[in-house]
């Protein structure tokens, strides 16, 4: 490949991506095709928390990726939202909610889905133990 006069490659031999992006893997691949996780095809809320569990059988390394690995490093120094864990690993969301729903599988971390508004307690009643609690 040849290089114009501003320093990139040439239109000829240019590659669609710069040198700058390193290597390339679609995120099907690190998915293996999936679009959705585990058998079920839970989905994962983007706030939902993600926590190591210290208790689970050590996971065979050679059958997990280095993104699993990734997501799994990102947790063990803290529960992590679905978000983060996108954000930290530098991963589309949708792959880190496949790859989240294999280390479910595997028993590896768990999952924790927020309370849906419509369960949690109205604010008038809150308010109201506040001040009951103020007036004790």
């Amino acid at each position: 490949m040849t290089e114009d006069m501003t320093g990139g490659p040439d239109r000829l031999g240019s590659q669609w991506y710069d040198s700058e992006a390193g290597p390339l893997v679609r995120p099907y691949a690190m998915t293996g095709g999936r679009t959705r996780s585990g058998p079920a095809g839970v989905r994962f809320d983007l706030i939902s928390l993600v926590t190591l569990d210290p208790g689970a059988p050590g996971a065979d390394e050679a059958a997990l990726g280095p993104e699993h690995r990734t997501l799994i490093d990102l947790c063990r120094t803290e529960t992590q939202s679905v978000a983060e864990l996108a954000a930290g690993a530098d991963l589309p969301v949708g792959v880190v909610r496949v790859l989240l729903g294999d280390l479910v599988e595997l028993g590896s971390v768990t999952v924790s889905r927020p309370v849906p508004p419509a369960q949690l307690p109205d604010e008038r009643i809150l308010r109201e133990v506040i001040d009951g609690l103020r007036a004790l």
